[in-house]
């Protein structure tokens, strides 16, 4: 894999894990910390400083959260073919080996700063098995069957019954070529039509005659001078000077 493909995979991942983080989850995180700061001083040291109860919390979630995204990536993702019970348990191991070192080092660190003795590694080990366990029951009461993707009305120009995913549009004349993950179907309209039924996929014109969903970029080429996008289906997109600017910023180029 290239550097170009490794800052594409990087600006996909990172749009995510930022699609994630909505206003009313900030909010809520706003709230919660604090009052758990308040509420519960870490291991029992009811003498500890509020600020320092806070700065505790605050990074124990921090470390929850990337432990809990680094686990569910390296077990969940590849033992689901395996069965539930599987991915439950790496997913609850992995949890505690990643988040348990972490949160022993900044009670070590914070405990240190502030003149008090810090817990023993058993003692954290014991928030890693309770954050483990709660973090594996609660997935398991969230999993659901996985919704379908919400289709694009250009879906209804296409044969009936038909359930993939476009991946790109190009504009010949008066009829579009409309390149999917089950083929290629080709439609009598303007592109322009043809990219506003297209909402809402996210996708970006690289080429006054091409359009592709930017979720089927899977690389960059440049071939005899010219630049191209390359797609989940291994086509190449032309990119003209025009459009070159624009897929520059947002991480595609």
């Amino acid at each position: 894999m290239g550097r170009s493909d490794r800052r594409i995979g990087m600006t996909l991942t990172l749009r995510t894990i930022a699609a994630q983080v909505t206003p009313q989850r900030l909010a809520a995180g706003a709230l919660f910390v604090p009052l758990l700061a308040f509420t519960f001083p870490p291991f029992n040291q009811n003498d500890l400083p509020y600020l320092l109860r806070l700065g505790f919390w605050l990074c124990a979630m921090a470390s929850g959260v990337l432990a809990t995204w680094s686990g569910r990536k390296l077990a969940v993702d590849r033992f689901y073919h395996v069965g539930l019970t599987m991915p439950d348990v790496a997913f609850a191991l992995l949890i505690f080996f990643l988040f348990t070192p972490c949160l022993w080092v900044l009670t070590l660190l914070l405990f240190s700063a502030s003149g008090h003795e810090a817990p023993s590694l058993w003692s954290a080990s014991a928030y890693g098995v309770l954050f483990s366990s709660g973090l594996v029951l609660i997935s398991k009461g969230e999993k659901k069957k996985p919704a379908k993707p919400l289709q694009p009305r250009l879906v209804r120009r296409l044969p009936e019954g038909f359930e993939g995913q476009i991946l790109r549009l190009t504009g010949r004349d008066h009829y579009v070529d409309v390149v999917t993950t089950h083929g290629m179907y080709t439609i009598r309209s303007r592109l322009a039509d043809a990219i506003a039924e297209m909402e809402p996929v996210i996708g970006h014109c690289t080429h006054r005659s091409h359009w592709v969903a930017e979720a089927a970029v899977q690389g960059m080429e440049k071939s005899e001078g010219k630049l191209f996008l390359r797609l989940a289906n291994g086509d190449r997109v032309p990119v003209s000077r025009k459009y070159k600017p624009q897929l520059e910023e947002i991480g595609l180029v």
